[in-house]
Formats: structure tokens, sequence, C-alpha cells
């Protein structure tokens, strides 16, 4: 299914553990998000096998990463970080991943479904819900599979979409990795129930209680590296239907009549970059950021060009394994 692609060489010598910056005073309801993050963070280290962060680049899993550091500093996070990689990543992303990965000495696992690549599934002619699939959850799976990885972390939040909403913290998936949101745990008070039977697995999400909001409040106040692509910039775009799309590589499909312009744009949201529109904005700094987000009045993933397919419903895709 898959073929190994590790990042950058890492340095001969572990580079040295460094804490966690920290710039400002968290509020109180920030304080009380990270708590329950770092609990259930330690609490999967302590109840599982064999666990594993998923790490998609973004700035869910920037914080993610943040809190891993600081739940078990001085030691480094006691388990991999795994990176689904479809072949169609920004540059700028997987420039900081690699180099986050270098820098901090993580222990990262990357993933892509070759075959389905050389088969010639592309976002471009295949239909979006099917890319999705092949190339993403079906990557996810036979990874999972391969390292046999009982529980993975996830940055999903509730309030970034309705089926998401519906995931507990500690959400079960039956064996295949399949999720059924009617046969999920009571989760009372902080007590979850960790038990496995043979072939099932836990998606586990310290985020789940975080809104958009929360997250970059805390990236600002913490001080968390993100991928530029979040910043504004003068970026060559396409005009796509209303869709703002950021002509990343050589690879990109243009319609008839379609022109590069340059335009000040960034992303609330990062997946495949044919995939993934733009939103105009003069957001350079995080505090810029922060006060867009606290105005907006659309959706964060309103730019996620998979999730208004018809085929690619996010219950449905999450039903089959997706993230």
């Amino acid at each position: 299914m898959s073929d190994i692609l590790m990042p950058g060489a890492l340095p001969e010598e572990p580079p040295v553990v460094r804490r966690p910056a920290r710039q400002g005073r968290l509020s109180p309801h920030l304080k009380r998000l990270e708590d329950e993050a770092i609990f259930i963070l330690r609490e999967v280290v302590a109840e599982f096998r064999n666990p594993v962060m998923l790490y998609s680049v973004g700035k869910d899993s920037s914080v993610m990463l943040h809190l891993a550091r600081k739940a078990f500093f001085p030691a480094r996070p006691p388990f991999p970080f795994l990176h689904i990689a479809s072949g169609w990543d920004f540059r700028d992303l997987l420039d900081h991943r690699d180099r986050t990965a270098r820098e901090l000495g993580l222990d990262l696992i990357v993933r892509s479904n070759e075959r389905a690549a050389r088969a010639g599934v592309n976002p471009f002619d295949t239909e979006t819900g099917e890319y999705t699939r092949l190339m993403l959850t079906e990557a996810l799976k036979a990874a999972l599979d391969e390292f046999g990885f009982d529980a993975a972390f996830g940055g999903g939040r509730r309030d970034e979409e309705k089926a998401r909403a519906k995931e507990r913290i500690f959400s079960h998936r039956a064996s295949g990795h399949i999720w059924e949101p009617r046969n999920q745990r009571p989760e009372l008070w902080s007590l979850f129930n960790t038990r496995l039977s043979p072939g099932e697995t836990m998606r586990v999400f310290p985020l789940s209680n975080w809104t958009e909001f929360d997250i970059w409040d805390y990236i600002r106040i913490e001080d968390i590296p993100i991928v530029p692509l979040y910043l504004a910039a003068d970026r060559p775009v396409v005009d796509r239907d209303g869709a703002l799309i950021v002509v990343d590589d050589e690879r990109m499909r243009f319609n008839p009549g379609e022109q590069v312009v340059t335009r000040r744009v960034r992303f609330r949201t990062l997946g495949c970059w044919p995939l993934s529109a733009a939103t105009a904005s003069d957001a350079t700094t995080v505090d810029d950021i922060f006060a867009e987000v606290v105005a907006s009045e659309s959706s964060e993933r309103q730019g996620r060009l998979i999730d208004g397919a018809m085929h690619a419903s996010m219950e449905r895709k999450k039903r089959e394994g997706y993230f």
C-alpha cells in the first residue's frame, strides 16, 4: 500500500530538549483547556499499549505538539508522530514539518498511498470523495495497521463541523477503523472507558472542547510556530467559481479562460493545495489573525472543497475511517 517517505535526515546527535516557549499568561479558560488536554495525553500514555499522534502540520497539530511537549517535559513525547502525505501537500507545509521534526528530534513517520498515486489518482481527475478515500483514509488505515497503533490522537474539534461534534473525546473504532456514532461510550466527568477488544482501536481528541478562537488565542500567547500559509501574503491565485486556489506548483490544471493573478490571501485551514481555497486577508501577524477570527461570521472549513462534495460528507468519511 505505502512506501516510507522519511523527512530530511535527522541530526546524528539528539537535539537539546528545550522547554516549550511561553510568552504570556493564559486566561483561566485557556488554562482549564490546557490542563484537560494534558490530562488526556497522559491518560492515553498510561492506558494504551501503542499510541501515536496524527500530525497534519496544521494549526491544531501545532497546538497538539506543543501540549505533548509540555505534558512530558523534560522527556520527549513518548509516542511517534504520523503524517499522511497525499503528494499534493503545500511545499511550505512540508518544509515546516521537516524543520520541526529536525529541531525537536521528533519520531516522525510519513506514509502515503503510493499505489494509488502510481495509478493516476489525483485531485483534478478523480472524484473528490474517491480521491479523499484513497489518498487519505486508506493511507491512514494502512499506516495504523502497519504499526499496530491502538490509540491515535487527532486534532479534531467539536466546533469545526457537525460530524465532528458527534465525536467523544475517546472515540471508539470497531475493527477496520470503522466509526459508528450511535455506538459510542458515555463520558461522565473525566472518567473514560479505555477498554478495547481485539481488533478495536481508539481515536482520542484532546482539543475536542476547544474552538478556533481558543486555538489562535493559545498560539498567540504561547508563541507557537505555525506554517506561514496561515499568514496573509501576496500569492499566485486562480479564481475558480469564487474559490481562490493558490498555484503551489507546476501541476496546476487550468480551465479555459482562467488566469493567474496575485492576491493577498491566507488560509484558515490546510489540506491538499488544489482542494484548499484561500481567503482574501491582510492578517500578516497572529494578532491580526486573532482579530480576524473574532470578527468572522463564516465557517472555518468553507475553504475545504472536499467538504462540499455530496459523496464526501464528513460523517461518511469518518465512518470509513477518516481522521
